[in-house]
């Protein structure tokens, strides 16, 4: 329905309706932030009402257009929308706003609030978040759209927010989105000039439109309450067909409060209960009840929701036709959406180890070449470090500028966007998505990792120079603490194989990991191929830990290490048993693995009685006293590192199996 078409007054009822569920809602949890909504009800209705494609009673239809709040805090807005137009989310809803259990959490949460697309509330992380939507709708168009039939073909809208704008996330998000002209992408920036410490022009005074120009987008400035205006900007934008679009939109936060619109107080406080009687009245609102809607606003949603019901019916004839009636299209369709995994995939991957003593870097390059050949969801790149890192895709383009039909992506040396674009990917279906750097620069992912995480969604992380064993390169680039935090980060599978065949195991981990992330830690340096068929299976990697080498009577002693240090313990713990110490080594290639398995199973490995414990890894020692417990011996790093050859710092750092031996016998006599 044309915004045009609608009476003017009932425009105007409909975003006061907005306006005054939120304040409503804030006020009665007496925690909140009714500013922005009220601020962007305008926006928000018009763009709802005439342009957004949405399915309420399917809410992840495959080509609905996606609507990102990045400025999660205004959720009530949100919630409204979700409300008005015909989600699983009732007045009751939004009567509990921000108590515990309810569907309206303080900021929107992904797969707790129906028609909630992504997790947001960090600032930034939701535009750059919608990026990695937009460049998974191109993707897929491109795989599935075929003789004219437009099976993938959708937007991505958001609000921004002054503080969205601030973050250096955004920068590198909208450079990459300029880049390759996502011209699906179209932002609402809400500019009312307001942060929580005052007026912006504290801090931000930049030209935003000259900066988004700079990154070839397309750039209006609108009235932000001028329903026309809003549309035309809208529909402009809709038309754009080579660049993204920000419509700078000038609002009044708080718009409707006498005493608090266009100040700081209204970004993140109530109203209170005076001041929301005095903005009722303002507007010509009814003073009670609370959460009011008029008929006239129920009735323009509902039609609304009719219109889009037709569009969501001719799809699904439209896909039956190209895709279900089609036995290629549909095989494929299913491989990217369903991301099932080959029975036959860990033997294939490990058929790539050609030589004895391999990276793990290099190791899982290889691998990738054969997942990605039979997975054709698995799509992703590097911050400009494949070449280091080895997760090129042979054999396939790269994606580029009115080009996807490729597997590579070149996210270019934006770690911090690479992070939340992936997690973009993710959530857009039919895709998964990975990315690689070095461990160190992990720190500068951190946000978009930790909202993977709470996400639930399956991102997989390629971190490579994974030790002080970098070398040369020096403190700068040998990662110390980055395993114990990442570790640290809930619902994140970490895993560090020890060799080869313990990498093709990781890999079939995290393809099979779909309710979170996964990071992949992996070696620069070559390390020796464990035999197989003289110690136990790679396999057992899916329980976290396993006897690698054991015992002929119960332990007296249990080695413990991950990575490229099991290879120095098994050389250990080989020369405690010729001593004739019953010495037992493990290899724990995910302390979260490890977890999940039975407590019989824990206790079978690494069995309570047995309390000389020796944890060994060349990083912080932290993450290791729950296994070794506050008795147990960890031989680790806890200072930086230096530049020198590996050999070296090896050496200095006591990273050996001789200084194990050493230490062992200091602290226990054996």
């Amino acid at each position: 329905m044309l915004i045009q078409k609608i009476d003017k007054e009932k425009l105007n009822l409909a975003a006061n309706t907005l306006r005054m569920l939120s304040a409503d809602a804030v006020e009665k949890a007496q925690s909140g932030h009714p500013g922005l909504p009220m601020g962007c009800a305008d926006i928000a209705f018009v763009l709802w009402m005439q342009f957004l494609r949405f399915c309420p009673h399917d809410p992840q239809w495959p080509n609905r257009d996606r609507f990102v709040l990045s400025a999660g805090h205004g959720s009530t807005l949100l919630y409204s929308l979700l409300h008005l137009f015909g989600y699983d989310v009732s007045l009751e809803d939004l009567k509990q706003f921000r108590q515990f259990g309810s569907k309206t959490p303080g900021h929107p949460e992904y797969g707790h609030t129906p028609g909630v697309e992504v997790t947001t509330g960090p600032l930034g992380q939701g535009f750059a978040n919608g990026v990695g939507m937009a460049l998974a709708e191109r993707i897929l168009a491109e795989r599935f759209n075929k003789d004219g039939n437009m099976i993938i073909r959708h937007h991505i809208y958001g609000i921004v927010s002054d503080g969205d704008l601030m973050e250096g996330i955004t920068s590198e998000a909208a450079s990459f989105a300029g880049h390759l002209g996502l011209s699906n992408i179209i932002y609402i920036y809400d500019s009312n000039q307001i942060s929580i410490e005052g007026n912006t022009s504290l801090t931000f005074t930049e030209d935003v439109g000259k900066r988004f120009e700079a990154y070839n987008w397309r750039v209006t400035k609108i009235d932000g309450h001028n329903h026309t205006e809003i549309a035309e900007a809208l529909e402009a934008a809709r038309n754009e067909k080579e660049r993204p679009s920000l419509i700078i939109a000038r609002t009044h936060i708080g718009k409707g409060s006498p005493n608090k619109q266009d100040k700081a107080s209204v970004h993140g406080e109530p109203l209170g209960a005076k001041e929301l009687e005095l903005t009722k009245e303002n507007i010509g609102w009814p003073k009670s009840p609370a959460f009011y809607i008029p008929d006239e606003v129920l009735h323009l949603c509902r039609s609304r929701i009719a219109e889009l019901k037709e569009e969501y019916t001719q799809w699904q004839d439209l896909f039956k036709k190209q895709i279900k009636d089609n036995p290629n299209l549909s095989q494929t369709w299913s491989a990217f959406f369903k991301k099932e995994i080959p029975d036959d995939l860990e033997l294939e991957l490990l058929k790539t180890i050609k030589k004895d003593s391999i990276a793990t870097r290099s190791a899982s390059g290889d691998m990738m070449q054969v997942i990605a050949q039979r997975m054709p969801s698995f799509i992703g790149g590097s911050a400009d470090l494949s070449p280091s890192t080895k997760t090129y895709i042979k054999g396939s383009p790269s994606v580029e500028k009115n080009q996807f039909s490729g597997i590579n992506i070149h996210f270019g040396i934006r770690e911090h966007a690479m992070g939340a674009i992936l997690n973009g990917l993710a959530l857009s279906g039919g895709v998964i998505p990975f990315g690689s750097t070095f461990l160190m620069f992990a720190d500068y992912m951190r946000p978009p990792i930790r909202l993977a995480a709470l996400m639930k969604i399956q991102v997989i992380y390629v971190f490579t120079h994974d030790s002080i064993f970098v070398g040369e390169d020096g403190p700068t680039h040998q990662p110390i603490e980055h395993l114990a935090s990442l570790r640290a980060i809930p619902n994140l599978l970490v895993i560090r194989p020890s060799d080869a065949t313990e990498t093709a195991a990781a890999w079939i981990a995290a393809l099979n990991h779909k309710d979170g992330p996964t990071a992949l830690i992996l070696t620069r340096q070559d390390l020796p191929v464990i035999v197989r068929s003289i110690y136990p299976s790679q396999s057992q990697l899916k329980c976290g830990a396993y006897i690698l080498k054991d015992s002929s009577k119960p332990p007296e002693i249990i080695l413990l290490a991950t990575g490229s240090e099991v290879s120095i313990a098994l050389d250990a713990t080989l020369q405690l048993q010729g001593k004739g110490i019953q010495a037992r080594l493990l290899s724990v290639p995910s302390f979260e693995l490890f977890r999940s398995s039975s407590e019989e199973y824990r206790n079978s490995i690494l069995p309570p009685g047995c309390r000389k414990r020796v944890a060994i890894e060349a990083a912080g020692k932290s993450s290791w006293y729950e296994l070794v417990g506050l008795d147990g011996l960890i031989i680790g790093i806890d200072g930086y590192g230096a530049s020198a050859p590996a050999k070296a710092l090896a050496e200095h750092y006591g990273i050996t199996s001789k200084n194990i031996l050493s230490e062992i016998a200091k602290k226990w006599g054996m």
